[in-house]
């Protein structure tokens, strides 16, 4: 089964093609991801990595956390599972005191 793994610490110049050519020193890489900023286009300095099995998985951690990649040290981790994020976009952000008194009227001044 493949392992996800966690690669922080990117420089901004890293792209998928290095980072994937750079993991499978350790094994069969099944994806490689560079996170990138929708806003600006550039990375966010961190990506993630599939290795095809948990033995590699363990392998590329060992061979490449607190190694330099593109001039940036890296870490690289398992990755933890995604957690659920409410939907962002115009209506339903949450609630919250909409009012412009607050607790202000019930105090006597």
């Amino acid at each position: 089964m493949a392992k996800k793994l966690y690669v922080g610490g990117l420089s901004y110049s890293t792209n998928e093609t290095t980072l994937r050519e750079t993991f499978a020193q350790a094994g069969t890489v099944e994806s490689a991801t560079v996170i990138m900023d929708r806003m600006s286009g550039r990375s966010k300095g961190f990506g993630f990595v599939e290795m095809s099995s948990d033995d590699e998985a363990q392998k590329a951690i060992e061979m490449f956390n607190g190694k330099e990649l593109d001039g940036r040290t890296i870490t690289v981790n398992e990755a933890r599972p995604q957690e659920e994020r409410p939907r962002s976009g115009g209506y339903g952000r949450g609630g919250g005191d909409r009012g412009g008194y607050g607790d202000d009227r019930r105090k006597s001044w």
